[in-house]
């Protein structure tokens, strides 16, 4: 199979190569609007903290003050996402889980960016300037939640949301209450993954479109990838009193257990890759992290 649409490029391997479109001018749109923020908060997911971390960020940002926010906490192995807050503790950076849907560490993100720039602030009151609204930039990759927590932080349904990367088009600043300015910006991914194992969890995540993908060998990848890390719980969720001794073994074994089989009496792996994905987003599996600092090379 060879997928070739405006964005990505997927081989028979699911290699997984990125091609500048409209991220490109997403991240034009960072750059050239930087200098009228005050703070950057960087959007990651608590599943996935370092693949989901966009390396241009840290060009882009500079200097700025720096909050890092952990979304979809709910959804993570709580032990390994202590060590990720622990990581960016160590390199001076404040790293706030957030779970949207609860409104967990929904506080904490206002009060850290104010935090982030009180001594500029103060400076600007001593000099007798009036005080003006804080301005905030998120950035994120796809379908990391940008969305969702801005509708959060505003009360009220202020910008689309969905379960798709890309629904976030263009640039909306966003009114806050105690007098501060939120700058959204669309999920914006970079030029070229190098480690595939990067753009893998990306998809594992949804932050790459599952349309450009070949779902049956992404969800046979992670099925391989829990069969190592979280092989209790993959036996727990579908009732396997043992795994195979490959991934292709176990994806069967799973079709085999919840019945997906086609009319002709063979399993119907397309069934059984969407159904394996779709549990792993929604929790269903167990709280999983895929990795932790440790896997950094």
């Amino acid at each position: 199979m060879r997928v070739d649409y405006d964005e990505y490029l997927v081989d028979d391997n699911l290699h997984i190569n990125w091609y500048p479109g409209h991220m490109k001018k997403t991240k034009d749109l960072v750059r050239d609007n930087l200098k009228l923020v005050d703070v950057v908060v960087e959007l990651l997911d608590s599943r996935i903290p370092f693949s989901s971390k966009n390396p241009d960020i840290d060009k882009l940002a500079g200097n700025k003050p720096r909050v890092v926010i952990l979304n979809k906490c709910d959804l993570a192995d709580r032990a390994k996402l202590d060590k990720w807050i622990k990581y960016y503790k160590d390199r001076g950076i404040k790293a706030i889980p957030m779970d949207t849907m609860k409104g967990v560490g929904l506080n904490k993100i206002v009060d850290e960016c104010r935090n982030a720039v009180k001594d500029k602030m103060d400076a600007l009151i001593e000099k007798g300037r009036k005080e003006r609204p804080i301005r905030i930039m998120i950035v994120g990759v796809p379908n990391v939640g940008k969305s969702s927590i801005i509708n959060k932080l505003t009360g009220r349904k202020s910008t689309v949301t969905g379960d798709k990367p890309g629904v976030t088009k263009g640039k909306q600043w966003v009114r806050l209450k105690g007098n501060l300015e939120l700058l959204d910006t669309p999920g914006i991914l970079w030029p070229k993954f190098e480690d595939q194992e990067v753009a893998l969890n990306l998809a594992f995540s949804r932050a790459i479109k599952d349309e450009v993908l070949d779902i049956e060998t992404l969800a046979l990848k992670l099925i391989g990838k829990l069969m190592v890390i979280e092989p209790e719980k993959l036996k727990a969720r579908y009732k396997l009193e043992s795994l195979g001794e490959t991934d292709l073994e176990t994806m069967n074994m799973i079709g085999r257990k919840r019945g997906f089989i086609t009319g002709r009496k063979e399993l119907d792996y397309t069934r059984i890759a969407t159904t394996v994905l779709n549990e792993f987003r929604e929790g269903k599996i167990g709280k999983i992290t895929l990795e932790v600092p440790e896997d950094i090379k």
